[in-house]
């Protein structure tokens, strides 16, 4: 069971956040809820998230996942914008449904001074059925 902690950073701090530090991609992602030690965002398909066939492209599945793991580490610990990925998993399990939102559901494992790990399940919005499994480490910097 991952440790209890509260967020301090709610969806709406994290959604400024994204937008004021990820102009570029900030309309790819929405943050949908954010629990103690978990969040919920989704990728906002459009057709440059598509592969041939119509369904979300394996790129785009990564994204999400280091996206929900990085906006859950930082609603626990504050806008630090130099937390880096040092470690990532991904198991693709079935194919999203075609045209779908995915849904990203974050657990945060371990919330230590240094490191985070995550656990993150991907859902085609509507379907109980994950597509893909990911497990990320973050290195968290340093206070200044």
């Amino acid at each position: 069971m991952p440790d209890t902690q509260m967020p301090v950073m709610s969806a709406e701090d994290l959604t400024v956040f994204l937008e004021r530090e990820f102009p570029q991609v900030h309309k790819d992602f929405a943050v949908e809820e954010v629990r103690d030690m978990g969040i919920r965002v989704r990728l906002v398909v459009q057709d440059r998230h598509l592969r041939p066939g119509g369904t979300v492209s394996g790129p785009s599945m990564f994204a999400l996942a280091d996206v929900a793991v990085y906006l859950g580490v930082l609603a626990m610990i504050g806008p630090k914008g130099l937390a880096v990925t040092t470690s990532c998993s991904l198991d693709f399990m079935r194919k999203p449904v075609a045209n779908t939102d995915l849904i990203a559901e974050c657990t945060l494992l371990k919330l230590g001074r240094v490191l985070a790990v995550g656990d993150v399940l991907l859902y085609s919005d509507g379907d109980d059925k994950p597509v893909a499994r990911s497990t990320m480490t973050y290195s968290i910097p340093p206070e200044r």
